[in-house]
């Protein structure tokens, strides 16, 4: 029962975002928009050359880091723009609304993923060797992306230069997990068993950890500092 009653603070906050996008509908196209047009340009580009999965692995990973750059921040900046920041800071727990809007993200970031990587692999006309090796990578990777964006992005909610300012300050912390998800990606493009893959996505879950522990510990001092 306490964790059901602690959920209902992240899911008012979640089911508010979910809302406020069906009503503009901002992040979710410009995120879908920019990764259709990547994935378009890339593939009519490299697929002539037929990739190996070497190759397929960071094209993949590099249209998803740019298209959830275009879309993740708005979580934050749209509370800034529409003066519903402070209402919400009175409103709310501080966790509550870092785990609702984390819970956002990780939706977009999901629609994304079902969009953009079944027509990346059709378009390439790739296929892997070891799907389910594959999903758990695609996932877990997406995962990292959200969880160390969704605190960047409550950092550079109120900055001037904002869209630059959150590129510049997350890929820093993004590093470790497009290492990870490109290596585990290619094995899994290659067919190769689990057991050459599982350091890949265990670096990948201990990064997500890792940063939703940080983002609980210190978006208190970010959300209020702002």
């Amino acid at each position: 029962m306490k964790f059901f009653t602690w959920a209902e603070g992240p899911w008012a906050v979640l089911v508010k975002d979910l809302q406020s996008e069906f009503r503009t509908k901002y992040a979710l196209n410009a995120v879908v928009m920019f990764a259709i047009t990547t994935l378009a340009v890339v593939s009519y580009s490299v697929r002539a050359a037929s990739p190996i999965p070497g190759q397929l692995s960071p094209l993949l990973w590099l249209i998803l880091l740019f298209s959830a750059m275009s879309g993740l921040s708005r979580t934050f900046v749209h509370e800034e723009e529409t003066r519903t920041a402070n209402a919400l800071r009175l409103a709310a727990d501080p966790n509550t609304v870092f785990v609702g809007k984390l819970c956002f993200n990780a939706l977009l970031l999901c629609l994304l993923d079902l969009v953009v990587v079944p027509l990346f692999l059709v378009l390439m006309g790739a296929k892997p060797g070891n799907a389910s090796l594959f999903i758990a990578v695609i996932a877990c990777g997406s995962m990292g992306l959200v969880s160390a964006s969704t605190l960047v992005a409550a950092i550079v909610a109120k900055a001037s230069v904002r869209g630059a300012l959150f590129s510049v300050l997350s890929f820093p912390l993004l590093l470790p997990v497009l290492i990870s998800a490109v290596q585990g990606t290619e094995v899994a493009l290659r067919g190769a068993p689990w057991a050459d893959g599982a350091a890949h996505v265990k670096v990948l879950v201990a990064f997500t950890g890792a940063m939703v522990a940080a983002g609980l510990l210190l978006f208190e001092h970010v959300w209020y500092d702002a």
